[in-house]
């Protein structure tokens, strides 16, 4: 098990008025102490070839709810892997519909329940879980 932080991969747009309060929501929550020095934030612009390049290789967001996030650990070597959902059958109370199947991770439920909102208690139900299994 690696004691490096584990990696907040964001995937948005930066003329994305949702994709800015994720990026601002996961930025104002990990600066508290839990989670200070634990995770690093990766944004992946999906309006550049390298952010489209990320997205396709991710595998598991919709391109119909951006903004989204996945997160990952890093081992010593360096390599990074997202984390697998441990139990994606769950019905999940705070995530609902955003929580990714295959990965750890949300993306933007823009149905009538969901509303579009990847609310705080979502990002840190993530964050929290990802601490659980790194």
């Amino acid at each position: 098990m690696s004691n490096k932080p584990l990696l907040v991969h964001v995937f948005g747009k930066k003329t994305c008025a949702k994709c800015a309060m994720l990026n601002k929501r996961l930025d104002e929550l990990l600066t508290k102490d839990e989670y200070k020095g634990r995770f690093v934030k990766v944004y992946n612009d999906l309006e550049t070839e390298d952010g489209l390049v990320n997205f396709c290789l991710a595998q598991c967001l919709n391109p119909n709810r951006v903004p989204g996030m996945v997160v990952a650990r890093v081992d010593e070597d360096g390599k990074s892997e997202y984390i697998p959902n441990p139990d994606p059958e769950a019905v999940d109370p705070v995530c609902k519909r955003s929580r990714l199947y295959n990965y750890l991770g949300i993306q933007t439920d823009y149905s009538t329940e969901g509303k579009g909102i990847i609310t705080p208690q979502m990002i840190q139900s993530i964050l929290d879980k990802a601490l659980t299994l790194a």
